[in-house]
């Protein structure tokens, strides 16, 4: 059972949870959504609002989903469903249905979708987009590193408007 809190009250460590737990980055509606791994991402306060910010590669269909949509969820699961990251971050929605091949029931009572078995989720309404650029990187051995063949992140902001915890 879902219990909403404040941002400012997610007891676990915002690093921790997207760094060395993953996400799932989720978009779309009922006619139609696709979630994948994240494990790049922040969690602060921008523009006077709790803010997550979240990237996404060009080439994910992921992106299709956020772009058409305003609103988009990050969510974090217990342990034990560590393997859904496997699956969600490797294969493309496009080919595989994600929530059925990792057991994950979806639910649509936010406004973006998210699954039942979360321990911790996040509703964002996207208030802004931008793109990496290469000549934003003063640190180029990042661009070597992480963009080897030019495909850079989309940024996605999202306003937090939501924090549910699975009770």
């Amino acid at each position: 059972m879902f219990k909403e809190i404040k941002a400012t009250d997610i007891k676990e460590n915002p690093v921790d949870l997207i760094k060395n737990q993953w996400g799932l980055l989720t978009a779309g509606n009922e006619s139609g959504f696709n979630t994948m791994t994240v494990s790049w991402g922040s969690i602060g306060e921008l523009w006077g609002f709790d803010m997550l910010t979240v990237y996404v590669r060009p080439q994910r269909y992921t992106k299709e989903f956020i772009d058409s949509e305003e609103y988009f969820t990050l969510s974090f699961y217990p342990k034990e469903l560590k393997g859904i990251h496997a699956v969600c971050g490797s294969k493309s929605g496009r080919d595989v249905d994600k929530a059925a091949e990792c057991s994950l029931t979806p639910a649509f009572t936010e406004k973006a979708p998210y699954f039942d078995e979360a321990k911790l989720v996040i509703v964002c309404k996207k208030v802004a987009v931008g793109k990496f650029e290469s000549e934003q990187f003063v640190d180029k051995s990042i661009i070597d590193s992480c963009y080897p063949d030019g495909d850079y992140h989309i940024v996605y902001y999202g306003k937090i408007e939501k924090v549910l915890i699975n009770e």
